[in-house]
């Protein structure tokens, strides 16, 4: 297994007028000059000044990152293959196909290879454009062969870099809907903060660069701005149709990017339904966000080749569901997701399963509850306290602004129209409300993600600490308003939160970019070299996912199985493929491996004797489990499981005994891994 060693040598609707005049006067007030043209010189001064701080912050933040990865592999001075060995699991998967167009004769040819693949599924050609989200990778490979930087920049930077640029887009973008929120660039700079001093939980793209979400979550934040601006009151046609475009653009290569893309837009879609339902959020947009939602998606589908996972989804049936009250409807089936809803129903204690795809996803740290140590982090920063601060007041004031708007039946609201109760909310602050709420509930239930929530939080809580919204709910809840007092608390109590943020954490920050280690994997190394040394070309492996997905990269060598677990069939192989750390005869082993043309396997001492999980939930537990087996050690059995007729293959297999020996023949081990031979004429 890779470690990590220090280095040695190396040191509501629309806002009603008299709200907004309320607030441009409270912006204004105290500190311009009189006449227009002072105010317009003020507000372009402003402007600029507000947009150099987002861009600043956005680059900072690309390069600390940058330096971080850097310094926790030490990427510059380790070897190739100790490079491609730190893509770990899916992340190596997906590089690969960057490194094959790189390496194919001509365009043309990468491409043909991609859309008629047989090494990543043996015995099996398929299209690898229709089945993942790579386009990235081909769009940046095409891009690598035609700009000039060959001589200077290796491939591997290239892709990289280009991850930790989207970085610099994704705080911008979060600055920038948190400035479009509160109306100053100030909530916009805190946000970014929170974004770095949180960074644990907020990013993991320095330790998973390839990972599809690091790709996808900048569009997703732009995305998110351009709805924060196009739910604003007022706005011009030339300019509403700009934000139209970027809507679409921005959730088009979100969706392209990510296979799971269909379920975050359709909480987005949920949230939708839910504002329009309650009259805080304007008919007519919300149907424009409805259809570019589908159509963003159908775009990516058409891409993808008729991708069924796409065209079955429930956002497609949700949101023409919507719409079908305005004149449209539509249903599909799939197959491709079925596992992921096996995952929920268990999960939420709709009945135990012993079906091994869900209990796979149940056992994974990544998809349990979110750990309450969460917050203590988020604490420590005040992100979490300004966070529950803000959601409060805001909450108060869209459940109000919901009930004056359902209590009034009678009344039928125009675009634009707002409801005058006694709290009233812009549209834009109700999305962003709604949509922190839901994502919240979603993080909460599944850690995994949790990055869509926590970097929301920081635009959220910046926002209502700088909002005359906020301050003008609390202040006149307690009886103290007046514009100079609301002014003073929208600027103050940010600037000591910035105050205090920097004076804790800055020592921090500096600590970690000083920290220098070295990446440490020999014996995947080993593994990897002996493969390229040993092994014809057109060798078939089989192996655990994590594993061969290494293995396709390092050496090009064709697969049984790979982690990209969004396919019906292949699910069904990697259970068959797993049966080797299960209770199996050699016979029966021998038997799956071949019918999949397996050449070589690689067990792990890891997974085989693997003490990572709790009894129940290792990988061992979970086949026998799905075997009707009973598993071993201190563990509740159910009364119908039965012991196995035969012992652990993985465990037996190394004692070189005749039933074993007459199918596999071991030809090379380690530490780590031992590589058998499949006998062919059995």
């Amino acid at each position: 297994m890779n470690t990590i060693r220090q280095r040695k040598g190396i040191k509501n609707t629309e806002v009603s007028e008299d709200y907004a005049a309320r607030e441009e006067n409270v912006k204004l007030e105290h500190k311009l000059p009189s006449g227009g043209t002072s105010r317009r010189l003020w507000e372009t001064l402003s402007f600029t000044l507000g947009g150099t701080i987002a861009l600043c912050v956005g680059v900072l933040t690309s390069v600390y990152l940058a330096t971080l990865h850097e310094n926790d592999l030490w990427f510059s001075n380790i070897k190739e293959v100790e490079r491609e060995i730190s893509f770990r699991t899916e992340c190596g998967l997906y590089y690969s196909y960057y490194k094959q167009m790189l390496q194919a004769p001509s365009l043309m040819q990468g491409l043909h290879g991609l859309m008629y693949d047989n090494k990543t599924e043996s015995m099996r050609t398929i299209n690898l454009l229709q089945r993942m989200n790579i386009y990235q990778e081909v769009l940046l490979s095409i891009l690598y062969r035609a700009l000039p930087i060959q001589t200077y920049l290796e491939p591997v930077y290239f892709y990289i870099y280009t991850l930790f640029g989207l970085q610099a887009i994704y705080v911008t973008a979060l600055y920038t809907t948190s400035w479009l929120l509160s109306g100053t660039w100030l909530s916009g700079l805190l946000a970014a903060f929170w974004y770095v001093t949180n960074r644990i939980d907020t990013t993991r793209v320095e330790f998973t660069v390839p990972l599809r979400e690091n790709w996808a979550l900048p569009f997703f934040a732009v995305q998110t701005a351009a709805v924060t601006y196009f739910l604003r009151p007022n706005l011009q046609p030339l300019s509403e149709r700009l934000a139209l475009l970027a809507i679409f653009v921005s959730t088009f290569l979100f969706s392209l990017t990510w296979q799971f893309n269909q379920f975050v837009v359709l909480l987005q879609a949920l949230v939708l339904f839910t504002l329009d339902s309650l009259d805080l959020l304007p008919a007519l947009k919300a149907s424009w966000l409805y259809g570019i939602q589908i159509a963003g998606l159908l775009l990516v589908c058409a891409l993808q080749f008729l991708n069924s996972m796409i065209l079955g989804s429930l956002l497609i049936s949700f949101n023409l569901s919507v719409l079908t009250a305005r004149r449209l409807q539509k249903t599909l089936n799939l197959k491709s997701d079925e596992h992921i809803f096996k995952f929920l129903k268990a999960k939420f204690g709709f009945g135990a399963t012993r079906d091994f795809d869900a209990n796979l996803y149940l056992c994974e740290e990544a998809f349990g509850l979110l750990p309450l140590n969460t917050f203590e982090r988020l604490s420590d920063t005040l992100l979490f306290s300004a966070y529950l601060f803000v959601l409060c007041v805001t909450g108060t004031a869209a459940l109000a602004g919901a009930i004056h708007n359902l209590s009034d039946s009678t009344r039928r609201q125009s675009v634009g129209s707002v409801g005058k109760g006694a709290a009233s909310l812009r549209p834009a602050t109700a999305y962003n409300f709604m949509h922190s709420v839901l994502f919240g509930l979603l993080a909460l239930s599944t850690m995994r993600m949790k990055y869509l929530w926590t970097s929301h939080m920081c635009v959220f809580a910046s926002f209502g600490l700088c909002s005359p919204e906020t301050w003008e709910l609390l202040l006149k809840a307690i009886r103290l308003y007046n514009p100079n007092r609301m002014c003073a608390m929208r600027y103050s109590v940010p600037i000591l939160t910035l105050l205090y943020v920097s004076y804790k954490f800055w020592p921090e920050v500096m600590a970690e970019l000083s920290e220098l280690r070295e990446f440490h994997d020999p014996d995947t190394v080993e593994l990897m070299n002996w493969i390229n040394s040993n092994t014809p070309r057109t060798a078939v492996f089989a192996g655990s996912m994590q594993l061969l997905a290494g293995v396709k990269l390092c050496t090009g060598r064709t697969l049984t199985n790979h982690p990209h677990f969004e396919d019906s069939s292949l699910r069904e192989r990697t259970k068959a493929v797993y049966q080797i750390y299960a209770k199996r005869p050699a016979e029966h082993v021998h038997g799956l491996l071949r019918s999949f043309g397996t050449d070589y396997v690689i067990l792990e001492d890891s997974i085989c004797y693997e003490r990572r999980h709790r009894p129940g939930c290792r990988l061992r537990d979970l086949l026998d489990l799905a075997n009707g087996h009973t598993m071993d050690g201190p563990v509740q059995n159910d009364p119908d499981l039965k012991p196995a007729d035969h012992p652990r293959f993985c465990e037996e297999i190394k004692r070189d005994l005749p039933p074993y020996t007459a199918f596999f023949t071991r030809v090379f081990q380690n530490k780590t891994f031992h590589v058998y031979k499949l006998a062919r004429n059995k």
